[in-house]
């Protein structure tokens, strides 16, 4: 549950409570305290009672009219006056806890928290060996109880201008780490994300400074990295074109002009044997002619050559006849950016064969009725979209081999493929930068 909480309510929820705490400790010291404070400043005022009523006695023996001289002396004493005579004909005197005359402002409540001490300081006044009344002292607590309760709201307020001082100090100290730590953990998240160009700003204390510093030092080596795997992916790429190229030409230049003269010596065996049914040599020619059929393909999926001379739009909308000549069952819609006559090296060529390695597995997978090719160019961006009313890819089978190598091309291009299902429709997405790589010149 702890570790749940935020950093700043980790912070300041022990420092509140501490104040609390204290403050809690301060009433309880206050009440604790108070009592005894109280009896301990009135005990003079006791000490005076006594004397006062002794001297009354002595004099009250020595005067031949006690009666009057009693009667003299309680008008003499004040109503405000702390100390009091309490005859006996008005009945026994209560315990003496001293009086509340006028408690400037104080609450009741902080009355109620304080514990008044018993002030029992009665002493007796006899005449003629009877007593008739009490010397009582009783203090005018007031003034005692608006001392502690200025204490009190001294001791509040220092409380709690300690609490706030002490809490906008945590609140800046807690914003200074924080907000390195979450522009530390933002950096992390675009490193994560492949964003080494953005760099960690470097603030904070030192620990946080060395981390953001070596979270960048870490980002530099990821983009060399990540860049020196591309460069490679770019050189094995062109590498697979140029071996590709090679053994297109050795099928066109070697494989072509042999069966061009098998196909004509075939011909030319036909129109010698015309005139015998079931004639061997058509079938040599039939067979020969499949054979070159088999051979075109071949080299069309080795190496289009003819992108070079017609350019990729024209190539794509070629490539997409033939695969209405070979489904013609399936109705194939294409949307063509004409920009896309713009590009060629090997840009061009991973936009060809991603588009023909996708409508293949339509062809030989998807079991379609509808297909639709989008090639667009927005900005630096190329958009390639195949999709299809098919039954979807396997469970768990993202890329097959085709589309796996057409992956690798479209990383060393520095772009992203993706295929996923949607609303009953299968989609091959791709992204490339054009601005990257349109001005890079086509490999061999």
């Amino acid at each position: 549950m702890w570790q749940r909480l935020s950093f700043r309510t980790q912070l300041f929820l022990p420092l509140g409570l501490s104040f609390l705490a204290a403050l809690v400790m301060g009433g309880v010291l206050l009440q604790t305290f108070a009592t005894g404070q109280l009896a301990d400043e009135n005990e003079p005022g006791r000490r005076s009672t006594r004397t006062v009523a002794a001297a009354l006695n002595n004099t009250l023996r020595a005067s031949d009219d006690p009666r009057k001289m009693l009667d003299a002396f309680v008008h003499s004493l004040d109503s405000s006056s702390d100390i009091q005579f309490h005859s006996v004909e008005a009945g026994p005197a209560a315990p003496a806890k001293g009086g509340l005359r006028d408690l400037h402002g104080v609450p009741q409540w902080f009355v109620d928290l304080i514990v008044i001490p018993d002030m029992d300081a009665a002493s007796p006044v006899i005449i003629d060996g009877r007593r008739v009344g009490d010397i009582v002292f009783v203090p005018d607590l007031s003034a005692d109880l608006f001392e502690k309760w200025i204490g009190f709201l001294a001791l509040t307020s220092l409380i709690a201008l300690l609490m706030v001082l002490t809490g906008t100090i945590a609140y800046l100290f807690a914003g200074s780490v924080l907000r390195p730590l979450q522009d530390l953990g933002a950096g992390l998240t675009r490193i994560r994300r492949g964003d080494y160009a953005t760099p960690i700003p470097v603030a904070g204390p030192p620990e946080i400074r060395q981390s953001c510093e070596e979270a960048n030092a870490l980002a530099m080596t990821l983009a060399q990295l990540s860049q020196d795997n591309r460069d490679l992916m770019h050189r094995l790429v062109s590498l697979q074109d140029d071996e590709r190229r090679d053994l297109a030409r050795e099928l066109h230049d070697e494989l072509g002009p042999l069966l061009f003269g098998i196909r004509a010596g075939a011909i030319a065996l036909s129109e010698a044997s015309s005139g015998n049914p079931g004639n061997p040599a058509q079938e040599v020619m039939r067979s020969v002619e499949a054979l070159q059929q088999t051979n075109r393909r071949i080299l069309d999926r080795l190496r289009p050559l003819y992108i070079e001379e017609l350019g990729l739009k024209t190539s794509v909308q070629t490539l997409l006849q033939n695969f209405r000549r070979q489904a013609p069952h399936v109705n194939l819609t294409a949307t063509i950016d004409p920009g896309l006559n713009e590009i060629d090296g090997p840009l061009a060529q991973t936009v060809y064969r991603l588009i023909q390695e996708a409508l293949t597995n339509v062809l030989r997978h998807a079991a379609a009725n509808n297909a639709h090719v989008q090639a667009t160019i927005a900005g630096e961006v190329l958009t390639i979209e195949i999709s299809d009313d098919g039954g979807g890819f396997p469970e768990g089978n993202v890329f097959g081999r085709g589309l796996t190598g057409m992956h690798e091309r479209v990383r060393a291009l520095s772009g992203s493929l993706s295929l996923l299902r949607a609303d009953e429709r299968t989609y091959v997405r791709c992204c490339l930068p054009v601005g990257m790589v349109r001005d890079e010149p086509a490999s061999g």
